[in-house]
Parts: C-alpha cells; structure tokens; sequence
C-alpha cells in the first residue's frame, strides 16, 4: 500500500484512494461528500467510460433505434436533429441501456451473441478508463491544483482482474497510485441489494466464462428457448449469484493490494475528517491482524 501505516495517512499532504465493492453500497456518496469537502478530484470510472470510450457506441445506438422511426430517419438523414448522450456523475443510465439485456426482442432483449459483443466492448472500455487513473491524478494535480484524488469504480472492476495474481498489470497499475479501499458489505446489505435490483433490474457487465455458465444454467433450468428468454428476469436470476461470484474477488483484492473499510462505517461519513478517520482505523485493524 502506499501508506506503509495509518500514522503515515493520516499525515500525508496528498491522499489518493481507490473506492471498490458492489454497487450500492456507498462508493460515489463517499466520493461525494469527500468532492464537496474541496480539495479532492473525483474520478468516475464509469463517468469516463460513458464519455470517453463508449460514447459514440452510445449514440449510435440511439441514432439506429431512432432510423426505425421513419419520422425520426427523415430528420436525421436531413440533418435536422441532432441525437446525443446526456450522460453525468448522476445519471450513468446511457451505459447499462447500451450494454442492454439479452431475451426476447419483443421484451426489448438481444440476441446472446450482440450481448457478448457488447460485454467485451465494456470490458475494454472499463480496463481502459482504470488504467487512465494515474495520468487523471496527474492531471488533477496540475490542471486544478488539487492534493487528494479519489477513484470511484464500478462494481465489475472484480471481473477484468486477477487478484491473486501479483503481475496483475490493472491492479499494480492502480495500487501503484491509490490506497485500494473495499467498502465490504454485511449480509443484510446483499439481503437490501437483490430486493433493490428485484424491483428494478438494471444491466451489469461479468467475465465471460460466468456469464455463459449462468446463461446455459438459465435455459436449462427455465426449459426455454434463447429468443424467447425474459431479458429481466434472465438478469434476476443472475443477480444474486453473481454478488456470490463477485465476494471473493473483492476480498482477495482487499487482501493482497489494500484494505477493508465496513459499509456500515462509511455509510456514517459526512466528511473528510470522518472519511480519514475511518480509513485509519481500517489501516490500525489491518496492522493488527498481520500481526
């Protein structure tokens, strides 16, 4: 870690961490209240995927939809609309529709392969606005003059790496940089998760052996032929496995290249005396342990 003890952060002039776990559990409001403290750039990984490297996916995408509509097909052909992605740090809708569901296409799914293709094209989007983490430290630094940096991720950061792997070239890459930070959730948490999606099943990205296992598991157990698959309920029935799936992952990560920091606890910052507080009290607790 690049801060050998929690006396070496909690005197440090210039922070820098890596926020990661599942989603929902508290990344970006950490990485908020720190952002609104001033002094800390917030780096959105999945902002920059959005923007940088999936954005004219996005928008054709929506331009091909919108060339179904003879309406629409007219006015873009002439010129006459203009049709783009209004993604923000609040709204990352744009990236989960692209990514998409695959099923039935009268439900609104994909056909298996398209949804693979689509996978991949987040895969490398994902790796790649991960690897840009140092030069955005840089950057903050420089361009705006900000000493503290915090990096939210997404919750697929698990699925591109290895972490027991110490030639990980993303994971050296951004411990190199950041003081990796799994914000780790208690059952209860996972039991709040699967109610949340259940109620509004939302797109998610996974390696690519997972995802034709589950798929294979799905129409097995469903009896049902690929086309007419129910692109929800496809994504429910993965949902809780993949947040089995994903628990080790996070913790060999927190584990081999930083540390654990409860849900609960952040859940309680308000700010950033709570944030670096709670981060050397994870730190003394890791100390301990190793001992």
């Amino acid at each position: 870690m690049i801060y050998g003890t929690a006396e070496d952060w909690l005197a440090a002039k210039e922070r820098r961490v890596l926020l990661f776990g599942m989603s929902g559990l508290g990344k970006t409001h950490v990485a908020k209240c720190l952002r609104r403290a001033g002094g800390w750039f917030h780096y959105s990984v999945d902002y920059r995927i959005g923007t940088r490297y999936m954005g004219e996916l996005i928008v054709d995408n929506a331009k091909r939809e919108a060339m179904k509509v003879p309406f629409l097909r007219d006015l873009l052909m002439s010129d006459s609309i203009y049709i783009g992605s209004n993604i923000t740090f609040d709204n990352l809708d744009p990236v989960s529709t692209y990514l998409g569901k695959p099923g039935d296409p009268g439900r609104g799914g994909l056909p298996f392969a398209e949804y693979q293709r689509r996978q991949t094209e987040f895969r490398d989007a994902e790796v790649a606005a991960l690897l840009d983490t140092g030069r955005f430290i840089d950057r903050a630094k420089a361009l705006y003059g900000y000493p503290h940096f915090v990096c939210d991720t997404g919750g697929s950061i698990c699925e591109w790496v290895d972490p027991e792997d110490s030639d990980d070239p993303v994971l050296r890459a951004l411990s190199a940089n950041c003081l990796m930070i799994w914000i780790e959730g208690s059952e209860a948490h996972t039991a709040e998760l699967v109610r949340r999606f259940d109620s509004a099943p939302k797109p998610m990205a996974y390696r690519p052996d997972f995802l034709l296992r589950m798929w294979h598991e799905y129409l097995s157990q469903r009896n049902v032929a690929e086309d007419r698959v129910n692109p929800d309920d496809f994504i429910r029935f993965t949902y809780a496995k993949a947040l089995a799936h994903r628990q080790p992952l996070y913790a060999a990560m927190a584990r081999n290249w930083g540390l654990v920091v409860r849900a609960e606890d952040m859940a309680r910052i308000e700010g950033e005396a709570d944030f670096v507080e709670v981060v050397a009290a994870a730190m003394r607790e890791r100390m301990r342990g190793a001992a």
